[in-house]
């Protein structure tokens, strides 16, 4: 049996005697299981697998402790997985994001009772959970230069696009920008080695890389080795809000399903009446061959939300400088919006979220059937119920309870009219045909039927 003492590292090394004991309290909770599983998937890191049980089954034997110590809390691996040592040493990074997980999950878990009924639900209270979040992991801090490009695209994307997403992120690096992405493979990794090389060559030595997760998907998603700096959310909702909210300009890659999601997110936001001044500049780029996806996305988003939605982002094929150029134009049209609404630089407060965007939606085979899908609403409303039947998906393919639910009940049934149905449909079928659902090498078996009213 190997077992390895970890020492507390960042805020976790300064804990009081009554933390530390609200934390090994905290070890008896459902929280823990939570927290065992998601130090699984850090120590995995650098891991090419979206599948939970093929990533967690060779390592049952695994578990984790917390050692009350008079400094603070220690950390005990037993039986942790060899990728995550070199020479019987733990890599530094993985040391690190460990206690991240710890912060996350057990402190800030326990301090918002997040599984419970007392857990945060206004809408305002849950802006403030989130930014409390941001605050302790610290990336507020330098956030105020106005820098941070969040990153979205698929973990699933071929070696052309994957490329081209570290050929951005060095023009972006090369400006000074820092990159904030899912934390995973593919479309996250690449803009984060790419501005790596980018802020070396510029001999920054303070470059961000941050990486935001969530429970339920950090199993699927690792983080991965360039991550400085890791934040998990208690949810994908949460999650989203971070990035807008910590975020001064969006690049959207190629993707599948979460990264529609994502999209559709943001669309429904900036379609809110109070946020059509916000100046957030978002593009959505990728290499030349990439064309087909964009124009359906495109396409999706003009059938569904309309124009006024197509306004919101710009599309920028196999041009990395030219994407650089445009987002270091938006940024200085934030930095006067900031200026002049008296908002902050590291946290957008004034962008309004409405409540229907912060509530976790469960996906569950009564939910997704459930769901308003038709023309007969608000366009930020329809982008709402189209963002958690994309959310719902995600789930079925790559979370461990969505995929859990799928084997026992078989597919969720997404209904909505005609029209709407036609368009999911076409979109996601260009999704499974470019292979966006899975990672290379793995046969994908659809987890939703669509159908018509």
């Amino acid at each position: 049996m190997k077992k390895v003492q970890l020492n507390p590292l960042g805020w976790m090394s300064q804990l009081s005697q009554a933390e530390v004991a609200r934390l090994q309290d905290a070890s008896d909770s459902e929280l823990f299981s939570m927290f065992r599983n998601c130090s699984l998937a850090v120590l995995n890191s650098g891991v090419d697998e979206d599948n939970f049980e093929t990533l967690f089954a060779p390592y049952e034997n695994f578990d984790i402790k917390l050692i009350r110590r008079e400094r603070g809390v220690k950390i005990e691996l037993i039986n942790p997985p060899e990728v995550a040592f070199v020479d019987d040493k733990l890599v530094k990074g993985v040391h690190e994001h460990l206690f991240a997980v710890l912060r996350d999950l057990l402190y800030m878990g326990d301090k918002y009772d997040l599984l419970h009924e007392h857990a945060p639900s206004d809408g305002a209270q849950i802006t403030d959970m989130v930014f409390d979040m941001l605050r302790h992991a610290k990336a507020l801090e330098g956030n105020d230069n106005v820098n941070t490009i969040v990153c979205w695209g698929g973990h699933s994307i071929n070696q052309t696009e994957y490329k081209y997403t570290k050929e951005v992120g060095y023009q972006l690096g090369l400006r000074d920008m820092d990159i904030c992405t899912g934390c995973g493979p593919g479309a996250m990794k690449g803009p984060m080695k790419g501005a790596a090389i980018g802020h070396a060559k510029q001999r920054n030595k303070t470059g961000r890389y941050i990486g935001i997760s969530e429970p339920s998907i950090i199993a699927a998603e690792p983080p991965n080795a360039i991550v400085n700096e890791l934040i998990i959310m208690p949810d994908i909702e949460k999650r989203l809000e971070a990035f807008v909210r910590l975020a001064h300009g969006i690049v959207i890659f190629p993707g599948g399903v979460g990264t529609a999601e994502e999209l559709l997110y943001l669309l429904g936001i900036l379609m809110n009446e109070r946020n059509h001044q916000q100046p957030i500049p978002v593009i959505l780029t990728g290499p030349a061959g990439s064309e087909e996806y964009f124009e359906a996305v495109d396409k999706f988003i003009a059938d569904t939300l309309g124009k006024e939605a197509q306004k919101k982002y710009q599309i920028i094929v196999n041009d990395p400088e030219e994407v650089a150029r445009a987002l270091c134009s938006g940024l200085e049209k934030v930095k006067r919006y900031r200026g002049a609404m008296g908002d902050a630089f590291s946290f957008n407060w004034s962008l309004k979220i409405e409540r229907d965007f912060q509530q976790p939606f469960i996906p569950t085979h009564k939910s997704m059937s459930s769901l308003q899908l038709d023309h007969n609403q608000e366009g930020s409303d329809l982008a709402s119920n189209l963002r958690k039947a994309f959310s719902g998906i995600v789930a079925g393919n790559v979370k461990a309870e969505g995929i859990k639910q799928i084997k026992k009940h078989g597919p969720f049934e997404i209904t909505g009219d005609k029209a709407l149905m036609s368009n999911i449909d076409v979109l996601l079928e260009s999704f499974v045909k470019q292979h966006r659902m899975k990672l290379p090498g793995s046969a994908y078996e659809p987890c939703y039927v669509v159908k018509q009213k």
